[in-house]
């Protein structure tokens, strides 16, 4: 059976979720994301120091996408650690709890217990000297 093409309206926005970062703040520098890196980044909240929001963030040229980093099936982060992410560059990412396999260009779960629904995805703004922001 495959997946939908397009996914599933996700169930909570991005800044709906605890500790989720405030529009317009600065998280990255697109020349320190390798093309075709999935990259996991833990955003510390300037108010609560112990709160951390995680994103993923999937570079394929000078295209950066993010999505919370937070399986759609179990709800648990698609990996603990950078080394132990689970990524075929440019195509798909996958959770290394239960396997299930997210598109790398817009997050919808292609196999897997949640097939057709999809990571949360957190909207970016791309400024041309290549800071990247949350829009």
């Amino acid at each position: 059976m495959s997946a939908p093409t397009t996914p599933k309206q996700p169930t909570r926005l991005w800044s709906e979720l605890p500790d989720a970062p405030a529009p317009g703040r600065l998280i990255a520098q697109r020349g320190d994301l390798p093309d075709g890196q999935a990259t996991m980044l833990a955003l510390d909240a300037p108010d609560k120091p112990s709160a951390i929001f995680r994103l993923l963030l999937l570079r394929s040229g000078l295209v950066v996408n993010a999505f919370v980093n937070r399986c759609a099936h179990f709800g648990v982060p698609l990996a603990g650690k950078q080394a132990q992410l689970i990524f075929v560059p440019h195509v798909s990412v996958t959770c290394n709890v239960h396997y299930a396999r997210y598109r790398w260009s817009d997050g919808v779960c292609e196999s897997g217990e949640c097939a057709g629904d999809a990571l949360i995805p957190v909207p970016l703004r791309c400024e041309a000297d290549g800071q990247i922001f949350i829009a």
